[in-house]
């Protein structure tokens, strides 16, 4: 990658974890070694500049999606895919915000093929349980989690393709799947970069910890692996 190609990070935000968006964005600018933009994806300023036009309905104090007739998790659930337009030009990495950084992001561009129209760890995640963080519903689909950290090349082609109207019509997970993309246009990353807390297997040393059954900010998930060095970056971020 090019040291004048454009970088950015985006986080999904959702007021509901307030406290894991501020330690993840803590944990990302207290580890970079460069300096990159870091900015929250808010569903609500999206739908105030008229560029997320989907129905969004509260049953039962949860999101609920119409056009997927099924329940969105977060407020960003969908509004994710909304990083390239927001990002213009340049490599852009959304993540969620159930996420702690070990280590420097800038080191995640480099050596980037522009060939790829995205880049995300490929995990073959099937869970077996059907509730996940907060009581929400598990849910199965193809490319199941690679969208909770994915670098988009927002100069591909390809994303030109996630355009306005299939981001406001279909269903969310056919984005989850990046159903705009082909096999050979999607770049891997390895799964430290991406470690799902309590569900990966593997004996790498996590980069990014994904706490996506749950973290310790939510009641009941208190002892979760990496519970205390989560716990450790909130006093950091509120000194």
């Amino acid at each position: 990658m090019s040291d004048d190609m454009k970088r950015s990070i985006w986080i999904g935000f959702d007021p509901r974890e307030a406290a894991a968006f501020a330690v993840c964005r803590n944990s990302i600018e207290k580890n970079l070694t460069q300096p990159i933009p870091t900015h929250g994806i808010v569903l609500q300023d999206l739908q105030q500049r008229q560029m997320y036009t989907r129905t969004v309905l509260k049953i039962d104090g949860r999101y609920f999606d119409p056009i997927s007739d099924a329940p969105m998790s977060t407020e960003f659930a969908i509004s994710r895919f909304f990083t390239p337009l927001l990002a213009k030009e340049g490599w852009a990495l959304f993540m969620d915000c159930d996420m702690l950084v070990r280590t420097s992001l800038a080191r995640l561009f480099e050596n980037l093929d522009p060939k790829y129209a995205l880049y995300c760890v490929k995990h073959k995640h099937e869970p077996t349980e059907s509730v996940k963080m907060d009581g929400q519903a598990q849910t199965q689909y193809a490319r199941k989690n690679w969208s909770s950290f994915c670098i988009f090349n927002c100069d591909h082609p390809a994303n030109k393709r996630l355009d306005l109207a299939m981001l406001n019509e279909l269903p969310g997970r056919d984005l989850h799947r990046f159903c705009w993309l082909n096999d050979e246009e999607i770049g891997e990353l390895g799964v430290e970069w991406n470690y799902l807390v309590d569900e990966t297997k593997s004996n790498v040393t996590p980069k990014v910890l994904h706490f996506t059954k749950g973290g310790p900010w939510m009641a009941g998930y208190e002892e979760v692996p990496y519970a205390a060095e989560w716990e450790d970056a909130l006093r950091r971020w509120a000194r």
